[in-house]
Protein backbone atom coordinates (compact mmCIF):
# COMPACT_ATOMS: atom_id res chain seq x y z
CA UNK A 1 0.00 0.00 0.00
CA UNK A 2 1.26 3.45 -0.92
CA UNK A 3 1.54 5.60 2.16
CA UNK A 4 1.66 9.39 2.01
CA UNK A 5 4.93 11.25 2.19
CA UNK A 6 5.27 14.41 4.25
CA UNK A 7 7.37 17.46 3.40
CA UNK A 8 10.35 18.02 5.66
CA UNK A 9 12.53 21.09 5.22
CA UNK A 10 12.57 24.30 3.23
CA UNK A 11 12.13 23.97 -0.55
CA UNK A 12 14.13 23.34 -2.60
CA UNK A 13 16.27 21.76 0.13
CA UNK A 14 13.37 19.61 1.33
CA UNK A 15 12.78 15.88 1.69
CA UNK A 16 9.56 13.87 1.56
CA UNK A 17 9.36 11.30 4.35
CA UNK A 18 7.26 8.81 6.25
CA UNK A 19 8.17 6.10 8.73
CA UNK A 20 9.64 3.88 6.01
CA UNK A 21 10.86 6.17 3.21
CA UNK A 22 12.99 9.28 2.91
CA UNK A 23 12.82 10.75 -0.58
CA UNK A 24 15.90 12.98 -0.78
CA UNK A 25 15.69 13.79 -4.50
CA UNK A 26 14.52 17.37 -3.73
CA UNK A 27 11.89 18.68 -6.13
CA UNK A 28 13.43 21.44 -8.29
CA UNK A 29 11.93 24.92 -8.51
CA UNK A 30 10.57 25.93 -11.92
CA UNK A 31 13.09 28.25 -13.63
CA UNK A 32 12.27 31.91 -14.32
CA UNK A 33 15.00 32.98 -16.78
CA UNK A 34 15.46 36.69 -17.52
CA UNK A 35 18.01 38.77 -19.41
CA UNK A 36 19.52 41.61 -17.36
CA UNK A 37 21.71 44.33 -18.82
CA UNK A 38 24.66 45.33 -16.66
CA UNK A 39 27.52 47.76 -17.17
CA UNK A 40 29.79 45.04 -18.54
CA UNK A 41 27.62 42.22 -19.94
CA UNK A 42 24.08 41.04 -20.52
CA UNK A 43 23.32 38.37 -17.94
CA UNK A 44 21.10 35.37 -18.47
CA UNK A 45 19.97 34.56 -14.93
CA UNK A 46 17.31 32.51 -13.17
CA UNK A 47 15.04 34.69 -11.05
CA UNK A 48 13.89 31.56 -9.21
CA UNK A 49 17.43 31.25 -7.83
CA UNK A 50 17.75 34.91 -6.85
CA UNK A 51 17.36 36.88 -3.61
CA UNK A 52 17.88 40.53 -2.72
CA UNK A 53 19.83 41.73 0.30
CA UNK A 54 18.89 45.17 1.65
CA UNK A 55 21.75 46.11 3.93
CA UNK A 56 21.71 48.54 6.86
CA UNK A 57 18.79 50.71 5.75
CA UNK A 58 18.22 51.31 9.43
CA UNK A 59 17.73 54.25 11.75
CA UNK A 60 21.28 54.49 13.06
CA UNK A 61 22.62 54.94 9.53
CA UNK A 62 19.78 56.68 7.69
CA UNK A 63 17.67 58.63 10.18
CA UNK A 64 18.51 62.23 11.18
CA UNK A 65 18.20 61.17 14.83
CA UNK A 66 20.41 58.09 14.40
CA UNK A 67 23.98 57.43 15.44
CA UNK A 68 25.69 58.59 12.23
CA UNK A 69 23.87 61.92 12.36
CA UNK A 70 24.70 62.24 16.05
CA UNK A 71 28.44 62.04 15.37
CA UNK A 72 28.11 64.73 12.68
CA UNK A 73 27.72 62.73 9.46
CA UNK A 74 25.33 64.09 6.83
CA UNK A 75 22.96 61.15 6.29
CA UNK A 76 21.23 62.73 3.29
CA UNK A 77 23.13 60.49 0.82
CA UNK A 78 22.15 57.38 2.80
CA UNK A 79 18.50 58.20 2.17
CA UNK A 80 18.76 58.39 -1.64
CA UNK A 81 18.14 54.62 -2.13
CA UNK A 82 14.73 54.83 -0.40
CA UNK A 83 12.61 55.55 -3.48
CA UNK A 84 14.39 53.12 -5.85
CA UNK A 85 14.15 50.35 -3.24
CA UNK A 86 10.47 51.08 -2.65
CA UNK A 87 9.81 50.87 -6.38
CA UNK A 88 11.72 47.62 -6.79
CA UNK A 89 10.64 45.52 -3.82
CA UNK A 90 6.95 45.08 -4.74
CA UNK A 91 8.00 43.82 -8.17
CA UNK A 92 10.43 41.28 -6.73
CA UNK A 93 7.93 40.17 -4.09
CA UNK A 94 5.39 39.60 -6.86
CA UNK A 95 7.83 37.12 -8.42
CA UNK A 96 8.57 35.45 -5.07
CA UNK A 97 12.15 36.72 -4.90
CA UNK A 98 13.11 36.52 -1.19
CA UNK A 99 13.84 39.85 0.45
CA UNK A 100 16.41 39.73 3.23
CA UNK A 101 16.77 42.72 5.55
CA UNK A 102 20.37 42.53 6.73
CA UNK A 103 20.72 44.99 9.62
CA UNK A 104 23.49 45.65 12.10
CA UNK A 105 22.06 44.56 15.45
CA UNK A 106 24.57 43.60 18.14
CA UNK A 107 24.04 41.59 21.29
CA UNK A 108 23.41 44.01 24.16
CA UNK A 109 26.40 42.57 26.04
CA UNK A 110 28.72 42.91 23.00
CA UNK A 111 30.42 39.61 23.91
CA UNK A 112 31.15 38.79 20.26
CA UNK A 113 32.53 42.24 19.41
CA UNK A 114 36.30 42.77 19.63
CA UNK A 115 38.01 45.83 21.06
CA UNK A 116 39.32 46.64 17.59
CA UNK A 117 35.81 46.75 16.16
CA UNK A 118 34.51 48.83 19.07
CA UNK A 119 37.40 51.25 18.48
CA UNK A 120 36.10 52.00 14.98
CA UNK A 121 32.90 53.38 16.51
CA UNK A 122 34.40 54.97 19.62
CA UNK A 123 38.06 55.79 18.92
CA UNK A 124 38.56 57.94 22.04
CA UNK A 125 36.71 55.67 24.44
CA UNK A 126 34.78 58.72 25.65
CA UNK A 127 32.20 58.97 22.89
CA UNK A 128 28.93 57.25 22.06
CA UNK A 129 29.85 53.91 20.48
CA UNK A 130 28.40 50.43 20.08
CA UNK A 131 25.77 49.71 22.70
CA UNK A 132 25.90 53.18 24.20
CA UNK A 133 22.68 55.18 24.36
CA UNK A 134 22.04 58.18 22.16
CA UNK A 135 21.29 61.24 24.30
CA UNK A 136 18.36 62.37 22.15
CA UNK A 137 16.24 59.21 22.18
CA UNK A 138 18.03 56.80 24.56
CA UNK A 139 18.39 54.19 21.79
CA UNK A 140 21.41 51.87 22.23
CA UNK A 141 23.66 52.18 19.18
CA UNK A 142 23.38 49.29 16.69
CA UNK A 143 21.74 46.99 19.25
CA UNK A 144 19.36 44.21 18.23
CA UNK A 145 15.62 44.84 18.74
CA UNK A 146 16.20 48.55 19.34
CA UNK A 147 15.04 51.59 17.41
CA UNK A 148 18.65 52.06 16.30
CA UNK A 149 18.74 48.69 14.50
CA UNK A 150 15.22 48.92 13.03
CA UNK A 151 14.59 49.42 9.32
CA UNK A 152 13.61 53.02 8.63
CA UNK A 153 9.88 53.70 8.52
CA UNK A 154 9.98 54.76 4.87
CA UNK A 155 10.70 51.19 3.77
CA UNK A 156 7.83 48.73 4.10
CA UNK A 157 8.51 45.32 5.60
CA UNK A 158 6.27 42.32 5.01
CA UNK A 159 5.72 39.25 7.21
CA UNK A 160 7.12 37.08 4.42
CA UNK A 161 10.41 39.00 4.38
CA UNK A 162 13.47 37.53 6.08
CA UNK A 163 15.49 39.38 8.70
CA UNK A 164 19.10 38.60 9.57
CA UNK A 165 21.08 40.49 12.21
CA UNK A 166 24.74 41.06 11.48
CA UNK A 167 27.65 42.01 13.74
CA UNK A 168 30.38 43.03 11.31
CA UNK A 169 30.53 44.98 8.08
CA UNK A 170 30.07 41.66 6.28
CA UNK A 171 26.71 40.01 6.79
CA UNK A 172 28.23 36.53 6.46
CA UNK A 173 30.39 36.54 9.62
CA UNK A 174 28.79 34.86 12.67
CA UNK A 175 25.34 34.92 11.03
CA UNK A 176 22.99 32.31 9.47
CA UNK A 177 22.86 34.20 6.17
CA UNK A 178 24.80 31.62 4.14
CA UNK A 179 22.76 28.71 5.55
CA UNK A 180 19.49 30.51 4.81
CA UNK A 181 20.47 31.24 1.21
CA UNK A 182 21.65 27.68 0.59
CA UNK A 183 18.48 26.19 2.08
CA UNK A 184 16.43 28.43 -0.21
CA UNK A 185 18.52 27.38 -3.21
CA UNK A 186 19.61 30.93 -4.01
CA UNK A 187 22.78 31.45 -6.02
CA UNK A 188 22.23 34.94 -7.47
CA UNK A 189 22.18 37.90 -5.09
CA UNK A 190 21.08 41.48 -5.74
CA UNK A 191 22.61 44.05 -3.40
CA UNK A 192 21.05 47.25 -2.04
CA UNK A 193 21.66 49.46 0.99
CA UNK A 194 24.37 51.46 2.73
CA UNK A 195 27.21 52.15 2.94
CA UNK A 196 28.10 50.80 -0.47
CA UNK A 197 31.85 51.05 0.12
CA UNK A 198 31.69 49.46 3.56
CA UNK A 199 28.97 47.02 4.68
CA UNK A 200 27.49 46.46 1.23
CA UNK A 201 30.89 45.89 -0.35
CA UNK A 202 32.16 43.67 2.47
CA UNK A 203 29.04 41.48 2.23
CA UNK A 204 29.23 41.37 -1.56
CA UNK A 205 32.89 40.38 -1.49
CA UNK A 206 32.25 37.56 0.96
CA UNK A 207 29.30 36.42 -1.17
CA UNK A 208 31.61 36.28 -4.17
CA UNK A 209 34.21 34.31 -2.20
CA UNK A 210 31.46 31.84 -1.20
CA UNK A 211 30.48 31.28 -4.82
CA UNK A 212 27.37 33.47 -5.15
CA UNK A 213 26.71 35.50 -8.29
CA UNK A 214 26.63 39.16 -7.23
CA UNK A 215 24.76 42.06 -8.82
CA UNK A 216 25.02 45.52 -7.27
CA UNK A 217 22.03 47.78 -7.96
CA UNK A 218 23.76 51.13 -7.96
CA UNK A 219 20.70 53.37 -7.56
CA UNK A 220 19.59 51.24 -4.59
CA UNK A 221 22.91 51.81 -2.83
CA UNK A 222 24.67 54.89 -1.50
CA UNK A 223 27.38 56.05 0.87
CA UNK A 224 28.13 58.89 3.23
CA UNK A 225 31.82 58.51 2.30
CA UNK A 226 33.52 60.77 -0.26
CA UNK A 227 32.59 60.35 -3.92
CA UNK A 228 35.85 58.60 -4.78
CA UNK A 229 34.86 55.74 -2.44
CA UNK A 230 31.71 55.13 -4.47
CA UNK A 231 33.64 55.23 -7.75
CA UNK A 232 36.24 52.78 -6.45
CA UNK A 233 33.53 50.42 -5.23
CA UNK A 234 31.71 50.36 -8.56
CA UNK A 235 35.01 49.83 -10.36
CA UNK A 236 35.98 46.92 -8.12
CA UNK A 237 32.60 45.22 -8.35
CA UNK A 238 32.74 45.37 -12.14
CA UNK A 239 36.39 44.35 -12.24
CA UNK A 240 36.56 41.61 -9.61
CA UNK A 241 33.41 40.67 -7.74
CA UNK A 242 30.34 40.71 -9.98
CA UNK A 243 28.18 43.05 -12.01
CA UNK A 244 26.60 46.49 -11.70
CA UNK A 245 23.08 47.31 -12.84
CA UNK A 246 20.17 49.40 -11.54
CA UNK A 247 16.63 48.90 -10.27
CA UNK A 248 14.76 50.13 -13.35
CA UNK A 249 16.74 47.84 -15.62
CA UNK A 250 15.92 44.94 -13.31
CA UNK A 251 12.23 45.90 -13.20
CA UNK A 252 12.10 46.01 -17.00
CA UNK A 253 13.83 42.64 -17.27
CA UNK A 254 11.47 41.01 -14.77
CA UNK A 255 8.32 42.40 -16.35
Amino acid sequence: MNRPLYNLGVPPNAWKVNDAIADITRVPIEPRPINLTTETKTLRLDLAKAAILVIDMQNDFCHPDGWLAYIGVDVTPARTPINPINNLLPVLRNFNVPLIWLNWGNRPDLLNISAGLRHVYNPTGKGIGLGDRLPKNDAPVLTVNSWAAAVIDELEQKPTDIRVDKYRMSGFWDTPLDSILRNLGKTTLFFAGVNVDQCVMATLQDANFLGYDCILLKDCTATTSPEFCLKATLYNVNQCFGFVSDSQTLINAVK
